[in-house]
């Protein structure tokens, strides 16, 4: 059973969701797997972290991000909900961090059985006063991460015939964004991206799910005049990376849009 792309006009305040698939007694979870999340100091990727930290026993986190400091608190709230968590400083547009990661993340854990690409940055401009220093700039933070992180970690979840691959890419991913032709750009490659390595992964086990989120509550809206009841919580985000991984190995989820209940802004 293969779902497609699953939209949801997300009810604020009503919390989670779930699928019915996890009360089967069919589900993927292994004993302490080991999930690694990029961009995971802040926003959705902290609140991926704690979501998983809170619902899987033992879970092994490893945490990746430019922000030293917030990933550390992050690390900390996670081990106070029972997960082992570990901090990689990384920027994951540089190669040569995302290798050095790698080799620390396999040192401390071993293999990783899911790999969450969160990284991202967001800037707002007309196409014709986006310079080309920006434009490079959301092409390496949005696309280039994603695609060195998961070069990085896909080859040997292929030889395992075992793994998870999430990239965060937006609803800015699926259709035209005004004002945003960088952060556009960029998330449509991360759209473009995950559908490919679904196509070349299927037959090997490892599942791709594509995730397009709306506005989504990070402190970046922090005196924007939106108020946080406009737009979704980062944690309702985050429910649906754990119950799309909690469903059985022969089920994949491609792809989830979600939205704020009163539509985009």
């Amino acid at each position: 059973m293969v779902f497609g792309r699953l939209e949801f006009l997300w009810s604020l305040g009503i919390g989670a969701w779930s699928f019915a698939a996890r009360r089967t007694g069919v589900n993927s979870i292994k004993q302490r797997p080991v999930i690694l999340i990029t961009g995971a100091s802040q926003g959705i990727g902290a609140a991926i972290a704690r979501v998983f930290a809170a619902e899987i026993k033992g879970v092994r986190l490893a945490l990746a991000a430019r922000n030293a400091r917030n990933l550390r608190a992050v690390a900390a709230g996670c081990t106070k909900l029972g997960a082992e968590a570990a901090t990689f400083g990384c920027d994951a547009s540089d190669e040569a961090a995302v290798a050095k990661m790698a080799r620390a993340v396999a040192k401390r854990f071993g293999a990783v059985d899911v790999l969450i690409n969160n990284a991202g940055a967001f800037a707002q401009a007309k196409f014709v006063d986006t310079s080309v220093t920006e434009f490079d700039r959301m092409i390496a933070v949005n696309l280039r991460s994603a695609f060195l992180v998961t070069r990085a970690f896909v080859p040997a979840m292929i030889e395992r015939k075992s793994g998870d691959v999430f990239f965060m890419s937006s609803i800015a991913g699926l259709g035209a964004y005004p004002n945003a032709a960088a952060y556009c750009a960029a998330k449509f490659g991360v759209t473009g991206l995950a559908q490919v390595l679904r196509a070349e992964t299927k037959d090997a086990g490892v599942r791709v799910c594509c995730v397009h989120p709306g506005a989504t509550w990070s402190p970046s809206w922090s005196g924007s005049g939106v108020a946080p009841e406009r737009i979704m919580p980062a944690e309702d985000v985050a429910r649906a990376f754990l119950d799309v991984y909690r469903l059985g190995r022969r089920t994949v989820v491609e792809e989830i849009v979600l939205r704020p209940q009163l539509g985009d802004l």
